[in-house]
């Protein structure tokens, strides 16, 4: 054998090698006719986008400048009573019926709102998140009073002279 054919030995060996490392990675690959079938449907995506969405988000909110007029019961029972009270969820006593409200009724107005203001059973304090004292009494009032109480509900603090 020549000195040639000895020399270019390794690189025909290498070449082969590499030839037949690129055939098993084409038969590996997908061919073009089988690009797009294994995308997911706009169905399947909404399904996908509904499994990973978030549970809960945050939103910050600048609070007004100054004082605001307190809300009157119905704004504040539609705001943040209703979820519980319209339904009866946990044993809420539902609203306007008054064979749920007449145990509590009896109890008297200032222990219905010390309950809502401080929370009682399965239900949590109201007051010092988005309602103040004065709105969850207002909303005691109204939910009581469409049940049958006759409740006033309560006026705002007249405002202090020399302001």
């Amino acid at each position: 054998m020549s000195d040639t054919s000895k020399s270019s030995a390794p690189i025909i060996a290498a070449s082969a090698a590499a030839l037949l490392a690129l055939i098993a990675l084409a038969w590996l690959l997908p061919s073009p006719a089988d690009y797009g079938k294994s995308l997911p449907s706009a169905t399947q995506e909404l399904d996908m986008a509904r499994r990973i969405q978030k549970v809960g988000s945050i939103r910050f909110a600048q609070a007004a400048k100054g004082p605001r007029e307190p809300r009157a019961g119905e704004a504040v029972f539609k705001a943040q009573c209703a979820a519980c009270h319209a339904a009866g969820v946990s044993g809420a006593p539902r609203f306007e019926n008054g064979s749920e409200w007449a145990p509590r009724i009896s109890q008297g107005f200032d222990a219905l709102v010390s309950a809502a203001v401080h929370g009682k059973g399965a239900m949590p304090a109201q007051a010092g998140g988005s309602a103040t004292e004065l709105e969850v009494a207002r909303a005691v009032a109204y939910m009581a009073n469409a049940a049958g109480a006759q409740f006033e509900e309560p006026a705002a603090p007249a405002a202090q002279q020399g302001e």
